[in-house]
């Protein structure tokens, strides 16, 4: 059964997001005094006393602000809330109970949700401080500080009461797809459309997605985790902390994922940022897919695509066994494909190829194209063996690795590709030295 949801919701600066870090023992949500930080909504796993549930971090809702970036968030929070099965509400001991406090108190009693108060940064506990919270009609306030990790555990045993006897086991994660790029390259739309709702702000101000955000999703029976990143720019365009931090997000999600979507703008073509992301993802190891968004912005002729595809050919000419598909993510054109392009790169990278077929292959290159030869000595390769997946890593065992020369070693991995395919994903080759003694 899938795990209960726990959405935590408040004003903005209540110490949500802390709390959020602190329970599920990831550093997932970014903490800053900013109002309006966490944007939109962030899932992760935890456990208590063997209970195990999702909680969302949501952001500061500000239900009397006109201003259209409020209003998204406030969008998701709602969200966040209907599909909640418990709510924490967090308040502030140091400013004390507010209006808005109240006016998102009334709009949780609403939901007819289980909800649980917390009165957050009482770092010296006085329940003096906590009876004025009585008054939004929610229950007894239980204080904590989660920066100090007070009163933590009374919080979540609360939260775990209201939580069926059913509802304790782990599920097991689905294929892991990262969704990079630039900013502003239609990463977040591409998600929602995979997704066939807004689970993340689409907004034409860049910098829009500030978060990692993990969503999982089952299609066609298969289970996956769509993770929709922050937008990277060059370095010398990155100022602000914050945005610094959201970069590293989004690299640390390129390292957690199985899958990497690499979301190019068409309309403003192949960019040296572009190739930067790509050259990131490559180094890393994954399998991945170059999606080519914003197709519908392109006028076109019969020549259109395979110009494309030549300027992406010479560009990402490192990576050479790409994967790529032309989408319109706002029109949902061809991306109904990209699940399963996921699937097949991700096989490809788990592939495993015996060692006597390996070495059988190995055996027609040699004699096909005899190994190179310097100051008079050749490279002999004894054999070779296949030493893990993801991405795929082959030891070529030989006499003298100063004779490997890095066009023979280009030669061999050709060769690896074209018997057993690996399209979409890195191989790595290594080279050992073994002496004809041993």
């Amino acid at each position: 059964m899938a795990k209960p949801l726990v959405a935590i919701v408040g004003r903005p600066n209540v110490g949500k997001s802390t709390f959020f870090n602190k329970v599920s023992g990831k550093k997932l949500s970014i903490v800053e005094d900013t109002p309006g930080v966490t944007r939109d909504r962030l899932y992760a796993d935890a456990e208590w006393c063997g209970k195990y549930f999702t909680l969302i971090d949501t952001g500061g809702i500000e239900l009397k602000s006109a201003d259209e970036m409020w209003q998204h968030i406030k969008k998701q929070a709602d969200i966040a809330i209907d599909t909640a099965d418990v709510i924490i509400f967090f308040c502030d001991a140091k400013t004390g109970l507010t209006a808005a406090d109240y006016d998102v108190a009334t709009m949780l009693r609403k939901s007819n949700k289980p909800v649980v108060l917390a009165v957050n940064k009482l770092d010296n506990y006085r329940e003096d401080v906590l009876f004025d919270f009585y008054e939004l009609g929610l229950g007894q306030p239980i204080g904590i500080s989660a920066e100090q990790s007070k009163g933590i555990g009374d919080l979540l045993d609360e939260v775990c009461r209201y939580f069926s006897a059913t509802e304790n086991e782990e599920e097991e994660e689905g294929l892991k797809i990262a969704i990079v790029g630039k900013p502003n390259a239609g990463k977040s739309r591409l998600t929602n459309q995979l997704l066939g709702y807004d689970r993340t702000i689409v907004s034409d101000i860049a910098g829009t997605t500030r978060d990692a955000i993990d969503t999982p999703i089952v299609v066609d029976g298969k289970k996956y985790v769509l993770i929709d990143t922050a937008g990277i720019r060059k370095k010398r365009s990155v100022e602000e902390d914050l945005e610094y931090y959201s970069v590293l997000r989004s690299f640390g999600a390129i390292r957690r994922a199985d899958v990497c979507l690499i979301v190019i703008d068409t309309s403003v073509g192949i960019t040296e940022q572009d190739v930067k992301i790509a050259g990131y993802v490559h180094e890393q190891g994954k399998p991945s897919i170059v999606v080519m968004n914003k197709w519908d912005k392109i006028e076109k002729d019969t020549h259109t695509i395979e110009e494309f595809k030549k300027k992406l050919d010479t560009e990402l000419a490192f990576m050479d066994y790409f994967k790529s598909i032309f989408i319109s993510a706002k029109f949902g054109q061809r991306v109904n494909k990209i699940l399963g392009m996921c699937e097949e790169v991700f096989l490809n990278a788990n592939k495993r190829i015996t060692t006597g077929t390996l070495n059988d292959l190995l055996g027609d290159a040699i004699r096909a194209t005899e190994p190179p030869t310097k100051n008079g000595r050749r490279l002999k390769i004894y054999y070779a063996v296949q030493d893990g997946v993801c991405p795929p890593t082959f030891v070529f065992f030989v006499n003298d690795s100063e004779l490997m020369h890095f066009s023979y070693k280009r030669f061999l991995e050709n060769t690896l590709r074209k018997a057993f395919g690996f399209e979409g994903t890195p191989i790595r080759l290594f080279v050992r030295q073994k002496n004809d003694e041993e």
